[in-house]
């Protein structure tokens, strides 16, 4: 009976979460506490990436995005992840130093987090778990999630769409205007 009502809890707890997805917690690389209420007002587009997959090129056209938007409130949000392949073995430094020497990104990065299985963080819970934004499990690296302004998420695009393309350019603008 317990466990049951604690499932209902944790369930309507990520239904919450798929609305807005503001509250749910997060760290910087650094370790510093954060969520996505730290960039109310802000379009965002979470991605999980990482350093070692045939699609890391994508670093370069999120880091494009970043320069074009972000004066106009918008901002890149990276979720290193090994989840794929083993392809991000890096320690916090070292996915620090890959993406700035490498990529030369500016965009925030967060520590590195589970987005599939059941040590999946509850943001990723939230937008793509049973009853989330956007259900079905990410695919791969570089799965991304534009969220609007009001923490709500607006789309998803999976990760061989790149970031520019017209799709999510598109979309971004779309959730950028007033």
């Amino acid at each position: 009976m317990k466990s049951a009502f604690l499932v209902s809890a944790i369930v309507g707890l990520v239904s919450a979460h798929a609305s807005d997805l503001s509250s749910i917690p997060f760290k910087t690389i650094t370790g510093k506490d954060t969520s996505l209420a730290d960039y109310k007002g802000k379009v965002v587009l979470v991605v999980n990436t990482a350093s070692k997959c045939g699609l890391t090129k994508q670093y370069e056209a999120l880091e494009g995005l970043q320069k074009k938007y972000a004066d106009k409130g918008f901002t890149v949000i990276a979720f290193p992840c090994n989840d794929f392949g083993k392809q991000e073995p890096g320690t916090a430094e070292e996915i620090q130093t890959f993406c700035k020497t490498t990529y030369s990104v500016s965009f925030p990065l967060m520590e590195k987090i589970h987005v599939k299985g059941p040590d999946r963080h509850p943001l990723y819970t939230a937008l793509t778990g049973e009853g989330g934004a956007f259900p079905g499990e990410v695919k791969w690296n570089f799965g991304k999630f534009l969220i609007g302004k009001d923490g709500k998420a607006l789309a998803r695009f999976e990760p061989k769409q790149t970031p520019d393309s017209a799709e999510v350019t598109s979309a971004i603008e779309k959730a950028l205007a007033p």
